[in-house]
């Protein structure tokens, strides 16, 4: 929000200097980014008439004028503008003015005498205008200090904005923060309303319900539309970063500034049915006032003549319906609109306005009505004109009105840890606008209508806090012992998950919890889906349902910038669609880590080679281990998995993630350029552990068995061990794979592979005749239910 310090200054009476000005707005919360000082050092800059404007004798570009300063006889100023001609009343640097370093002298220019020089805005420090002379109205004094003229010198301030400060949006909204910090009171907004001397009016229906609660309309024939924007109006919208247009528009936007109600006129003679407001339909398209074409879909709103769209309601309005120096009859707009009506509408559009800027946060709604009073009154004064009665169509239950709040002395000290006075709070809540009743524990307070972030008794806690001086909340610790919590034994810690990580050379990675939707098609994850009503970009418009797109993204950007060996894991949170349509996102917390590259640091010791399956696996049953989680894994193939080398990961046989090599059709799309494998497991069910159990150590020594069998190749190990150990009872202690042979020998389709049955006893060492039993029960067992058989 930018604004004139004038202005400010016109609406609350404070004998503070700019600067001190400029730390009350900060220190109140309304953070001043920019203060720009204008008109400093224009005491010999007047306002000046050229009588006759000649071509330069020496200089095609130039022109000699004759210039009335007030002084009685004409000035010869030699000027390069290309605005400058008889007639046309411009500021003039007399001799000895001086702009920073430089200083004005008379000299001659291509043999010509020039005593003084005729400015442009930029040359004042007005504007970044320097295509031209700075042109004044003609009735502008001739003779009179430039910074009288223009009421300098004075200050654009541009504050930044918290989402909840809507009514900041206003110099009168800023002015009650800053009665209430320096101890004044905001001026009364008196202007004379004009009475309606014509019966002229146009019906408005609403249809869009509680998006579109209010409407306020008023009809004025008669203006003249070219008459000039006045210099005083002009100015105060340049200091506020708005560029005059023409006296209609710049009306709507001065009144915008002032009071905070975006505004917009159209054109009477354009209009020719009744004026609504309902929801866009699906392929209707709109010309705006920029001259572009917005294809519209069914979520926006739009004003409407009859049925025919004449603009985007709280955006911008209609190219058709717009007014210009031909207008002589225009009917004023005000309305209010649901700021989660507007949200977001702009960005789909690629579009950003100062009305949509202030609706999507929230407009007063009880400012429409006044509005509309206002902007007649400056619309008459200045074009002249008849005005009809101003019409405001309501839908009741859309508008809300605030309600009382209790506010308590002991609770003002209770959260604060201070005492404010009686007469302190009165004076700061009146002085923003609110209504104060005392009552025998406090004050029964009514915010204003424009209050939107007031809406509890903290809320107004805070507004006394941010007044009254957070630097006068003392430093206290808090009192009585700290009560420190210890961890479930049950759950292993995150940090510990993070440090395993870490100590196999991953390191952690944070991505944004928006992905883009055409990220997702590429890896197949396009069931389920969470949008975003507001997404910050189109880029970023879905939640994730997986860890792995965001974080194999990133790998790849390490990887384009030679990478060569990326490692990296990350912890957060995924989201799905609710299996019960209108409820709650489902959110799950996910690990996912993903590598790339070699498998190992480059090194003398060990040859190097590239990452594979078997090292990932590792990397996640070490994390398993810390945990106590025993996995298996089943093979599996998702869209982005390749298809060989993918296997879902279990626990308990429930399934919990999954682990392998990605796509290479998917590889190629995120043209990373190398193998890239990955793990996502759901996070909680691999936390959870069992607490430990001692157990007697058996003083006497094992016995191994090796074994091998020929396998069928859909046959995995996992289903043998855990047959193995079924049969084997409770002699068999471990079943260990150290053999897996393909080749000549062993017929196509199957694999042997050598196992070893370890078995130990806890009160005796194991004869013969006790492991016999337990080997061929094992045998038999893998031999009838996986339809292999042992090899001689």
């Amino acid at each position: 929000m930018k604004f004139s310090e004038n202005w400010l200054r016109s609406h609350v009476k404070v004998t503070a200097s700019r600067d001190e000005l400029s730390a009350v707005l900060t220190a109140i919360g309304l953070e001043v980014e920019e203060v720009t000082a204008l008109g400093q050092g224009l005491d010999q800059v007047v306002v000046a008439r050229i009588i006759s404007a000649e071509r330069h004798p020496e200089a095609d570009r130039l022109q000699v004028c004759q210039v009335d300063a007030g002084q009685g006889e004409p000035l010869q100023i030699v000027c390069g503008a290309p605005n400058a001609r008889a007639g046309l009343v411009a500021p003039l640097a007399m001799i000895g003015a001086a702009f920073g370093d430089f200083k004005i002298k008379a000299a001659k220019l291509r043999g010509v005498a020039s005593n003084g020089m005729l400015c442009s805005a930029k040359e004042l420090g007005l504007d970044e205008d320097a295509s031209g002379l700075l042109e004044l109205p003609d009735d502008a004094p001739v003779g009179t200090p430039i910074a009288d003229y223009l009421q300098l010198p004075d200050a654009s301030i541009e504050i930044k904005l918290t989402p909840n400060r809507a009514d900041c949006f206003s110099i009168r909204g800023i002015a009650f923060d800053v009665a209430a910090a320096c101890g004044s009171t905001v001026e009364p907004f008196d202007f004379a309303p004009v009475a309606a001397s014509i019966e002229r009016s146009v019906p408005v229906t609403l249809n869009a319900g509680s998006d579109a609660p209010r409407f306020a309309g008023r009809v004025v024939t008669g203006v003249n539309a070219r008459a000039q924007t006045p210099i005083w109006m002009a100015e105060r919208l340049r200091r506020a970063g708005i560029r005059p247009v023409s006296l209609l528009v710049d009306i709507t936007q001065y009144v915008m500034i002032e009071l905070g109600q975006p505004m917009h006129a159209y054109d009477l003679d354009k209009l020719h049915g009744q004026v609504g407001v309902r929801l866009s339909r699906a392929g209707e398209s709109l010309k705006l006032l920029d001259g572009r074409d917005a294809a519209l879909d069914d979520s926006f709103l739009v004003v409407t003549d009859g049925d025919r769209p004449v603009g985007l309601a709280g955006l911008m309005g209609g190219f058709e319906s717009r007014v210009t120096d031909d207008t002589t009859s225009v009917f004023l707009e005000a309305a209010h609109f649901a700021p989660a009506a507007i949200m977001g509408r702009g960005r789909k559009l690629g579009l950003h306005t100062d009305a949509s800027h202030r609706f999507e946060r929230g407009v007063d709604p009880q400012l429409p009505a006044t509005a509309i009073e206002y902007a007649t009154r400056l619309l008459i004064d200045l074009a002249g004109g008849q005005a009809g009665p101003v019409q405001v169509t309501d839908i009741a239950e859309g508008l809300s009105m605030p309600q009382p709040i209790t506010l308590r002395r002991a609770r003002i000290a209770r959260v604060l840890g201070m005492a404010i006075a009686d007469a302190d709070v009165a004076r700061i809540l009146r002085a923003l606008g609110m209504n104060v009743v005392d009552t025998a524990e406090g004050w029964q307070v009514t915010a204003p209508s424009s209050r939107f972030d007031i809406a509890i008794e903290e809320d107004l806690i805070e507004e006394l806090a941010r007044i009254h001086g957070y630097d006068r909340i003392p430093t206290t610790l808090p009192a009585g012992a700290s009560r420190i919590a210890a961890g479930s034994e049950e759950v292993l810690d995150q940090a510990t998950v993070r440090r395993q990580l870490v100590a196999r050379g991953m390191l952690e990675n944070i991505n944004f919890a928006f992905v883009d939707a055409t990220w997702l098609q590429a890896w197949g994850m396009t069931d389920g889906q969470v949008a975003l009503a507001n997404p910050l970009s189109a880029e970023l418009a879905v939640m994730r349902p997986s860890l792995l797109p965001g974080l194999v993204a990133a790998l790849g950007r390490n990887v384009a910038r030679q990478a060569g060996r990326v490692r990296a894991f990350e912890l957060g949170r995924v989201f799905h669609a609710p299996a019960v349509p209108g409820e709650a996102p489902v959110e799950t917390r996910r690990i996912a880590a993903a590598v790339c590259g070699d498998a190992l640091a480059l090194q003398w010791g060990v040859a190097a080679r590239k990452v594979d399956f078997h090292d990932i696996k590792g990397d996640l049953e070490a994390l398993a281990a810390a945990s106590g989680a025993r996995l298996a894994f089943a093979p599996s193939a998702p869209a982005h998995a390749h298809p060989g080398r993918s296997a879902d990961v279990l626990r308990d046989g429930v399934r919990i993630g999954w682990v392998g090599q990605l796509h290479p059709s998917l590889v190629d799309t995120l043209e990373i350029g190398a193998e890239v494998y990955a793990f996502e497991l759901d996070l909680d069910a691999l936390l959870a552990r069992e607490l430990p159990q001692a157990d007697k150590l058996s003083r006497f020594p094992s016995t191994r068995r090796d074994l091998a069998f020929l396998v069928p190749d859909s046959v995995n190990w996992a289903d043998l061990r855990a047959t193995a150990l079924a049969a084997g009872g409770e002699l068999l202690r471990d079943v260990v794979l150290f053999d897996r042979y393909v080749g000549p020998g062993v017929e196509p389709g199957h694999k042997s592979l050598a196992m070893g049955l370890i078995l130990q006893h806890a009160s005796r060492t194991l004869s013969d005749a006790d492991i016999e039993p337990v080997v061929t029960a094992a045998v038999a067992a893998i031999e009838q239910q996986h339809q292999v058989r042992m090899r001689a």
